[in-house]
């Protein structure tokens, strides 16, 4: 409620300033749609982060709530040793935040968003315990391969904010199934995140559904991607399969396969063309649907399917055996390829309105 609130008044405020998106050649809205719905989404997180903040240590610490009984209050401990981790991930949401703000006003050089983003991912990742383990005993080590997988998803969603409601959308589907990972591993702290987070989303999902009346910007997609990436890295896999089947923990690889199909796709078809791929165009996933004759809602309610059916794929990975994960892989594959083809073919093409 909050999150569609503060999206109705920025929505209003982006209005009034004229700070909107134009239809330009490289994207493919037609007609002019405010901006800044990534500040409605940024707020609402981090009000709701510090607000979570305050109350533990403030209220809920020093006994205030004891009369809620210990189902309440059991996790208070566990969540005071984490208060600084979650500190620092607010800082690296808002130096995102403030960087896709930037680039919304004014377009920044993709060389240097890109050391940012790298920046605040080695930041989250050393100083936040925002790591992948991957059994490496080596901190350096996961923490350097922690932050380009933090960097990708981060990129990813990025890439996929170029439809109407599709990077909010399917981070709504993937934050869902990633929640189901965390309840079913008994994770409080993650799985709380993740429904603040899934519960913005849907407030911002509101307005930027097909037809849209705003858009995130980069100061909403980076946002999303970081806070993605930082459920898939904090959830905990390995520990969920009580039979120890090591290969739970590429349970996120699954989840997230449609957005890293878009991002690869699209990146390999640009440096293809002799183009640089981290400068926009309109040949992304839904794009490519969207020319087979797709209507925008048509278009994202596909890539919200996709990603539905692999993400279901991911979430029974953990609880099968060899055979069985080896067979949700090639389902997984077989999905993309689906798409691939469905995308591809040029019978019948229609352009883009």
């Amino acid at each position: 409620m909050l999150s569609a609130l503060l999206t109705a008044i920025v929505r209003k405020m982006s209005l009034r300033s004229n700070f909107v998106a134009h239809p330009t050649a490289d994207r493919y809205h037609r007609t002019t749609v405010p901006l800044g719905g990534g500040a409605a989404i940024f707020v609402t997180l981090a009000a709701f982060i510090l607000a979570a903040a305050v109350t533990v240590k403030f209220i809920a610490a020093p006994g205030h709530l004891n009369w809620l009984g210990p189902s309440a209050t059991i996790h208070i401990p566990g969540f005071l040793g984490k208060i600084n981790q979650l500190i620092i991930i607010l800082l690296c949401a808002a130096a995102l935040f403030v960087l896709g703000f930037w680039d919304d006003k004014q377009r920044l050089g993709p060389v240097f968003k890109l050391i940012v983003q790298f920046a605040v991912a080695i930041i989250a990742a050393a100083f936040a315990d925002v790591r992948i383990e991957f059994f490496i005993e080596s901190r350096i080590i996961t923490s350097a391969l922690s932050a380009v997988w933090i960097v990708l998803i981060i990129n990813a969603f990025n890439f996929l904010d170029n439809m109407d409601g599709a990077s909010a959308g399917i981070a709504v589907i993937t934050s869902g199934i990633l929640f189901v990972a965390a309840a079913l591993s008994g994770q409080v702290f993650v799985g709380g995140l993740a429904l603040v987070f899934i519960g913005t989303l849907l407030g911002f999902l509101a307005f930027n559904f097909p037809p849209a009346s705003i858009f995130m910007g980069d100061a909403g997609s980076l946002v999303i991607g970081f806070f993605v990436a930082l459920l898939t890295v904090r959830t905990t896999y390995y520990h969920q399969a009580q039979s120890g089947h090591w290969y739970s923990v590429f349970m996120p690889l699954i989840c997230m396969s449609v957005p890293l199909y878009d991002f690869l796709s699209v990146t390999i078809l640009r440096i293809k063309q002799g183009k640089n791929p981290l400068i926009g165009d309109t040949q992304h996933f839904s794009h490519r649907l969207k020319k087979r004759g797709l209507t925008d809602t048509q278009t994202v309610l596909t890539l919200y399917l996709a990603t539905l059916c692999t993400g279901l794929g991911a979430i029974f990975l953990y609880q099968v055996n060899l055979t069985g994960a080896i067979l949700i892989f090639i389902q997984t594959f077989m999905i993309l390829a689906i798409i691939a083809v469905f995308e591809s073919t040029a019978k019948n093409d229609k352009p883009a309105d």
